[in-house]
């Protein structure tokens, strides 16, 4: 075993002492190592109930002869941060909780992982870690929150919080009403209700093998999420004595899986930066036309908020992603996961009990899956738009653009109706490299839809948005504006074209025109003098790359 490094040989009486000092019997010595990597914190609602499946997965740990050793994560919540320069952060972090679960681990040769997490930065960060040591490893995420309610109807954080914002100052609602939706929206623990990031990153990591069955969906308040913690906590023990380490799982057939998976669910378009990040930790190039090949050829089976109906606590009572796999059973690879049973297999055993929240392929969602990959002189390398929380009106549109520094120029232009309907609201310098940190942007699209304004406006960023976002909304435009992508050289009122049908996003320009403009243009200072930022800055990559540090 790895442990065997720190626990025999005479030499190692100074680590033993150390390690008798936490409580340990002479017995435990002989026994796997089990680290539990848990983002617990009081800050983040996702992550409030994980001291109680911290015990779950203890207690399954001890159950199959391993010994447990908890240690923190730091997490940050996406909606506190959301719409100011807390948000220059988020990205930021996944780097940072993956470089800690790489110190850690090999620190304490540690001889496996339950990662415990469940937030939109922190379970990718928490994969990448696992990935790049390549030891066994489990992901527990910690399950969605259940739905709101206020006078019976049903409520979600982004649908009536962010998106009340937009209403307040429309006066659709007011004062007395958008304070009763705060309180009610979010009525405790578990990832926000709908498909947004952390419950889309929660369903990848299932097809993607790397927690058990009905994981992703089982609600953050139910006695399943604690079995599964707790079995969660033996199978790791198991895996550590077979030596099934996460590179035997996480393979490059595993990653299609996962695409698929997250094509089918309709998904945020943040996984286009995750599951990139996490497959090149595990020493494989996935590229960002991936998504778009296999999005044309995988329908979205289920529509949840934000742009369906449904909410998580739907899917999980529907079969959760077991009875998706089963709907898609024949477009999957037949890869081996940490449950011990084969993809094809959890496909098969399961049951769907809603055929509407997850549909057959023939009676689809929409013909193809969530997301969809745009190329043109915008953006030569890429853009990425979720395609499933689109009206049909909106896949072709044409406007004048509206052009804006930073996240807060935008926000304030929306909140004092400065907008023309027709326009395509631009947000540059807010990539990987500008922001710093490429922010989540859920505040101005979702004033928009809330003023709505979601039907007459697009809006394009080479930042990105929450997985919450709903409307014609284009992020991650590649080459970024800070290091001189054709986005920095779009001006006011130049004509903008999005075909989503035909994947082109493109400025009426002639290239003449933009290497003029190219001649004069020169980068801004970066906006913050913050040391992390800044060495972040240096050394992230393109946003279609997965906005990876250079090593």
């Amino acid at each position: 075993m790895r442990s065997d490094t720190i626990t025999c040989g005479i030499e190692r009486a100074p680590a033993r002492a150390l390690l008798y000092a936490t409580g340990l019997t002479k017995e435990d010595m002989g026994k796997p190592f089990i680290g539990i990597a848990s983002s617990f914190t009081d800050l983040i609602p996702g992550h409030i109930h994980m001291r109680r499946l911290e015990r779950e997965i203890e207690k399954g740990i001890y159950a199959a002869g391993g010994v447990s050793f908890i240690f923190g994560v730091p997490g940050i919540c996406d909606g506190i941060a959301m719409g100011h320069k807390g948000m220059s952060y988020s990205l930021a972090s996944r780097e940072l909780i993956a470089d800690l679960i790489e110190c850690v681990t090999n620190a304490h040769c540690l001889d496996g992982l339950v990662l415990l997490t469940n937030c939109d930065k922190i379970t990718p960060g928490m994969l990448m870690g696992a990935a790049r040591i390549d030891i066994p490893a489990i992901a527990v995420t910690a399950g969605p929150m259940i739905s709101g309610r206020r006078k019976m109807q049903r409520l979600s954080l982004v649908r009536d919080t962010f998106e009340a914002v937009g209403r307040k100052q429309k006066g659709e609602i007011d004062e007395e009403e958008l304070e009763s939706l705060e309180k009610e929206a979010c009525p405790g623990p578990g990832s926000c209700q709908g498909l947004y990031t952390a419950n889309t990153m929660a369903c990848v990591t299932e097809a993607l093998g790397m927690s058990l069955p009905e994981c992703a969906a089982a609600l953050a308040i139910s006695a399943e999420k604690d079995r599964i913690a707790y079995n969660s906590g033996k199978r790791i023990v198991e895996l550590s004595k077979k030596d099934i380490s996460c590179r035997k799982i996480m393979t490059r057939k595993a990653f299609e899986n996962a695409i698929l998976i997250d094509m089918a669910l309709g998904g945020s378009t943040n996984t286009c930066l995750h599951i990139p990040a996490i497959a090149n930790e595990a020493g494989i190039d996935i590229e960002l036309d991936l998504f778009d090949k296999i999005s044309k050829n995988i329908p979205q089976i289920t529509n949840l908020r934000p742009g369906g109906e449904h909410f998580m606590e739907d899917l999980f009572y529907a079969g959760g992603i077991p009875a998706v796999m089963k709907r898609l059973v024949e477009d999957l690879n037949d890869c081996i996961t940490v449950s011990g049973f084969n993809i094809k297999e959890i496909a098969k055993q399961a049951e769907v009990y809603d055929d509407d929240i997850i549909r057959t392929k023939q009676n689809a969602f929409n013909e193809e899956g969530g997301i969809a990959v745009l190329h043109g002189n915008i953006a030569p390398d890429g853009a990425v738009i979720k395609q499933s929380a689109l009206s049909n009106d909106m896949m072709v549109f044409k406007g004048p653009a509206k052009v804006f520094e930073s996240e807060e120029e935008a926000m304030q232009a929306i909140m004092n109706k400065k907008i023309p309907h027709g326009s395509v609201v631009i947000i540059k310098y807010e990539g990987p490299r500008g922001g710093p940190g490429m922010r989540e942007m859920l505040s101005p699209t979702a004033a928009l839809v809330g003023m709505g304004m979601d039907n007459s406006v697009a809006l394009m960023t080479d930042g990105r948005f929450s997985g919450g976002t709903r409307g014609p909304c284009i992020g991650h435009v590649s080459p970024e504006a800070m290091v001189g992508g054709p986005i920095a050289l779009i001006e006011d009122n130049d004509e903008i074209v999005i075909d989503i049908p035909k994947r082109k996003l493109y400025a009426v320009l002639t290239e003449s025109v933009l290497d003029s403009r190219r001649a004069k243009w020169s980068p801004p200072p970066l906006n913050t003098m913050n040391r992390f930022l800044v060495r972040y800055a240096k050394c992230v990559t393109s946003a279609d790359k997965g906005g990876v540090l250079k090593s």
